[in-house]
């Protein structure tokens, strides 16, 4: 099984820390974009015809800005001309401050049956501080309206002078609004978005204090039946993302629209981030890729190594055996050692004890030589 991505890169207004492709003067232009991605849609389809996908996700931008008929139009796009499998997980992300009661009937009878929450903080001040349009108050709103439904909600660590009171009030606004499923981000302050200014004039929490408020908040999530299954993802049990598991797993999936990155038989490759680059490479009837590049031998394993470790479980040795056709623990027999205190190994398997989860990165990087 596989996933699909799509990139909606219209919003109401860009939140101070984005990095991602988001336009929110260009909506007008949202006729010709959606023209043109559902046109993508259809030319990649000969090629993977042999694909099954059992995961949509639509992200961005604000999916949810955008008139739902475009939702719908994408969808059924997709399923005219790709193997969705009848109870694939299909995800919008939405802004609180752009959903409305018309707006859900839509995406319901669309087929989305999951919803990714924008929350991001249950302090208004600090909403307001990064840009965001919603309040605490309209998350609760959006929440009653997606009661019953498969929903998740983010949430940010790191913000200016966030406690560990702030993160506790988030958690607590989220189980609140009834989610399953609670993602939450360090803050990660971009050179050239508004907040790298905050970042170099030292305004925002330190990488200890950060780490003192995401331990706080996997170990209150914990007690409130949210399991961390990946070092930023916590899911009450049967609610785990499966999109992003795939990634994690390093499985396929293809990505539809402006900046939207791929990873098919081996390859990988990126659509430029540009709209009007986008539109018109999609209108000549050529790709819109700007990067790509081909991931084989120990550059595959190591990339394997790296999202598989994200995850609570780690991987198998059998799997790895399987992928690569080498023995993990002889391979890379010096690495475990060395690394010791870090890791929990099996006879069947490894993965990084919990406490380390948060620094995963200084753990991973010594399998790279």
């Amino acid at each position: 099984m596989s996933g699909i991505y799509i990139h909606i890169p219209f919003c109401k207004s860009k939140c101070t820390y984005c990095d991602f492709a988001s336009y929110p003067k260009e909506l007008h232009k949202a006729d010709l974009y959606f023209a043109c991605l559902y046109k993508e849609i259809k030319g990649r389809a000969p090629a993977l015809k042999d694909y099954k996908f059992d995961t949509v996700y639509f992200g961005g931008g604000t999916p949810s800005f955008v008139e739902p008929k475009y939702i719908f139009g994408a969808l059924k796009q997709l399923k005219n001309f790709y193997n969705i499998d009848e109870n694939a997980e299909i995800t919008l992300e939405i802004n609180p401050g752009t959903l409305t009661e018309e707006k859900l009937k839509i995406y319901k009878q669309a087929g989305i049956n999951r919803f990714s929450i924008g929350m991001q903080s249950a302090d208004n001040k600090q909403l307001e501080n990064l840009n965001r349009i919603h309040t605490a108050e309209d998350f609760l709103v959006a929440a009653e309206m997606l009661k019953g439904e498969n929903t998740s909600a983010d949430i940010l660590l790191g913000l200016e002078n966030q406690t560990k009171d702030d993160v506790k009030n988030s958690i607590d606004l989220a189980i609140k609004g009834g989610v399953k499923h609670i993602s939450a981000y360090a803050l990660k302050a971009e050179e050239g978005t508004p907040i790298f200014g905050k970042y170099l004039n030292g305004d925002l929490p330190s990488d200890d204090e950060v780490a003192e408020l995401y331990d706080f908040a996997v170990h209150y999530l914990k007690e409130n039946s949210f399991e961390r299954y990946e070092i930023s993802n916590f899911a009450k049990k049967g609610y785990k993302s499966r999109h992003n598991l795939n990634y994690w797993n390093r499985g396929e999936y293809i990505g539809f629209g402006v900046s939207a990155s791929s990873f098919i038989a081996g390859r990988r490759f990126t659509n430029t981030e540009k709209i009007d680059e986008y539109t018109a490479c999609i209108l000549r009837g050529k790709v819109a890729e700007i990067f790509s590049e081909n991931i084989e031998g120990d550059e595959a394993e190591f990339e394997y190594i790296m999202l598989k470790l994200r995850t609570a479980e780690g991987f198998k040795f059998k799997d790895f055996s399987d992928r690569f056709g080498s023995d993990f623990t002889k391979k890379y027999a010096e690495q475990i050692k060395s690394l010791a205190k870090y890791l929990s190994v099996s006879e069947n398997g490894i993965k990084i004890k919990p406490k380390y989860l948060y620094v995963q990165n200084q753990i991973v990087i010594e399998f790279i030589n």
